[in-house]
């Protein structure tokens, strides 16, 4: 998901002064506490998959139905904590055809249990709501559920929830830790004029003649992430495609409005070049069980696992804007080509804590550069990223405060893009940077990951020590400034602006000569033959550079 913090367009500032490492904090909640951590009554519990029953009645803006939640016991405890936010309702909860009692406290409930919860046993509780859910303000960014129309007067409905929460509009166990080991089965009731889209394989259709309505049932059989969960409702039609991937044949399958049928055909063939380019980069598409869509949607678009949202207008940009300002930006529909990489990082590998959300953004907004290194060479690539940096604001850490639902700075997408970056030039090594991205993948195939365990696998799988590289990059405001000054025939070199003992390797480019230097925060000289007449540092490190006369 794009964040605001692009649309802005933001100029970058670099400062000489101080690093500092505090975060811009605010004040934390209960609410955001029970929200954020994992609670004695959620750690005791595996969730093992969800069966959600919704009916969309557009008319009254009004939702309800019922979810279905199995778990394994892995520590005996007899309170589960559910979450659904204010102003959706909990009407009931089952289990064992008995109703249970339980208590609300803001945005959480807490389920007494009358079965003893034997560790290593398999159960279930269905969970009752309804209610008017969250209006979304600014989808996606402000997000909830979108009650559009479209241009010929038809309901265009749509949920978005990344960062504000799952349980917007349905009841689950909202913290990123946990995913259903075995999926999810949506089942969505519509007025039958209307259709539902929603994640993996559609496996069925009811019609209810009596109530004028349909129900679209779709099936997950992988891990899904809660945010990832979506309804989409509209007068569409279908189209699709079979791509032969690394995995064998893929389904991707198309969901526009029928009068945008022409343009989507047309626009939806970067699908292929799509999957083509990240599947090099970072290996098999992770959902093949479940196949790939693109659903058009009333907003510009999300990373929904394996129902990918898209609103980006039929056009080639960020609507039609160049984010790198490098006219590589055009080359491409934004949105397919971003949301869709967020199917390896975000949906494939996925941050335990929404304080940790750099892992899904760096990798998705370098994945943008990538697409465009696979299709028009490593120049253009790299030419693309670097573009991005007047996008960032370096004005708090990307890491965010945990336990407490709260994200880093929006400079996760771009600063993130330009570290992922600079580190492949530390590695220089093409060879080995596209082992570790298929490798990342690989390792962490349908995961929940700390930064902790993303920062060891690259440090361990590039063979170079980046501890202060990503200390730096992610837990500081401010880039490192590499100093220099020239006397005859030496070049002194130091990094200001940075934490303590940080050291980097960087390419200089001394008299039109190459020389590669671990720059540190102390003076360093690097002798020439001749007299210095020219320096020039490679530009794909994101640092700041400063001639001292």
């Amino acid at each position: 998901m794009i964040r605001k913090i692009i649309t802005l367009f933001i100029i970058q500032m670099m400062s000489l002064g101080a690093v500092s490492a505090q975060h811009h904090h605010k004040h934390y909640t209960e609410q955001d506490t029970l929200r954020g951590s994992i609670t004695k009554e959620r750690v005791w519990w595996d969730l093992q998959h969800y069966t959600l029953a919704v009916e969309v009645i557009p008319s009254k803006k009004f939702i309800k139905g019922s979810n279905t939640v199995a778990y394994k016991v892995l520590e005996q405890n007899q309170i589960m904590q559910i979450d659904l936010q204010e102003p959706m309702n909990i009407t009931k909860v089952v289990q064992a055809e008995k109703e249970l009692v339980f208590k609300r406290n803001g945005n959480a409930f807490f389920i007494t249990l009358e079965k003893e919860q034997k560790k290593g046993t398999l159960d279930s509780v269905t969970v009752y709501y309804e209610g008017h859910p969250r209006e979304a303000v600014r989808a996606p960014w402000d997000g909830g559920f979108t009650w559009g129309k479209d241009s010929e007067g038809k309901d265009f409905i749509a949920t978005s929830c990344q960062g504000l929460g799952a349980s917007v509009w349905w009841p689950n166990k909202d913290h990123m830790y946990d995913e259903p080991d075995h999926g999810i089965r949506i089942s969505v009731e519509v007025p039958q004029d209307l259709m539902d889209v929603s994640n993996g394989r559609l496996i069925g259709v009811d019609k209810n003649k009596k109530k004028k309505t349909k129900t679209y049932h779709w099936e997950v059989v992988n891990p899904i992430n809660n945010y990832g969960v979506n309804v989409n409702i509209g007068n569409y039609t279908h189209f699709g495609e079979k791509y032969e991937g690394e995995k064998g044949e893929l389904s991707l399958d198309y969901y526009v409005l029928k009068q945008n049928l022409k343009k989507a055909k047309a626009q939806f063939v970067q699908t292929k070049e799509m999957m083509e380019a990240f599947e090099h980069w970072f290996g098999p598409y992770p959902f093949y069980e479940d196949g790939f869509k693109l659903v058009e949607v009333p907003y510009l678009g999300m990373e929904h696992q394996s129902s990918v949202t898209y609103g980006n207008k039929y056009q080639n940009g960020y609507l039609g804007r160049d984010l790198s300002h490098t006219g590589w930006g055009l080359k491409f529909d934004f949105i397919i080509i971003h949301e869709a990489g967020h199917e390896w990082f975000a949906n494939n590998i996925t941050n335990v804590d929404i304080a940790d959300m750099w892992i899904h953004e760096s990798f998705t907004a370098y994945s943008e550069s990538l697409f465009v290194e696979y299709h028009y060479g490593k120049d253009a690539g790299t030419e693309y990223v670097r573009g991005t940096r007047m996008n960032i604001s370096n004005d708090i850490p990307v890491i965010g405060d945990y336990d407490v639902n709260a994200e880093g700075s929006g400079d996760m997408y771009y600063k993130g893009s330009n570290m992922l970056n600079t580190i492949r030039q530390i590695v220089n090594n093409d060879e080995m940077w596209l082992g570790m991205l298929r490798g990342m993948n690989k390792t962490f195939y349908h995961q929940t990951v700390t930064t902790k365990q993303i920062e060891d696998f690259m440090s361990k799988d590039l063979k170079v020590d980046l501890s202060k590289v990503f200390d730096q990059y992610l837990r500081e405001k401010y880039i490192p400034i590499l100093e220099y000054k020239v006397i005859d025939n030496q070049v002194m070199v130091r990094f200001t602006s940075c934490i303590d003992e940080f050291e980097m390797p960087v390419d200089l480019i001394i008299n039109n000569e190459n020389n590669r230097v671990t720059v540190t925060n102390q003076w360093s000289t690097i002798e020439t033959k001749q007299k210095v007449s020219s320096v020039e540092i490679d530009q794909n490190f994101y640092i700041g550079v400063a001639k001292i006369q």
